[in-house]
């Protein structure tokens, strides 16, 4: 089991790893739009947080030798399923012709009040 970290996506808000490598895959947490950039979200609407969510992921899968392309599953927590329609348009422009599994679930509330957050497990 290795951990992954890179400068190049958000540090963890809380005591986890950003991904793990372990058994042919990387278990990736989920994934805000922060922008690494400025340690903020700075994108306001659902298309800009679904594009920043998921840049944020491919960083930390190119630190653990994956990528998109390489993705098998995903988790998409939305605040509002009012947004799934535009999630789902740069959700499927992003991640191209692979197409992993996913679930989406509609929740409360996610760290810093976003409208998304975006876990992956992809294999290596």
């Amino acid at each position: 089991m290795d951990v992954v970290s890179t400068e190049k996506a958000p540090k963890a808000l809380g005591p986890y790893s950003q991904a793990i490598k372990a058994g042919g895959f990387v278990w990736c947490s989920g994934q805000i739009p922060i922008d690494p950039a400025v340690g903020a979200v700075t994108a306001t609407t659902i298309e800009g947080q679904t594009r920043q969510a998921i840049a944020n992921l491919k960083q930390v899968l190119e630190a653990a030798g994956a990528g998109l392309d390489r993705v098998v599953k995903t988790t998409v927590f939305i605040k509002d399923m009012n947004d799934f329609a535009a999630l789902n348009a740069v959700y499927a422009e992003m991640f191209g012709a692979t197409k992993p599994a996913r679930s989406c679930v509609e929740v409360a509330r996610l760290p810093k009040d976003v409208k998304l957050e975006i876990e992956a497990v992809a294999a290596l």
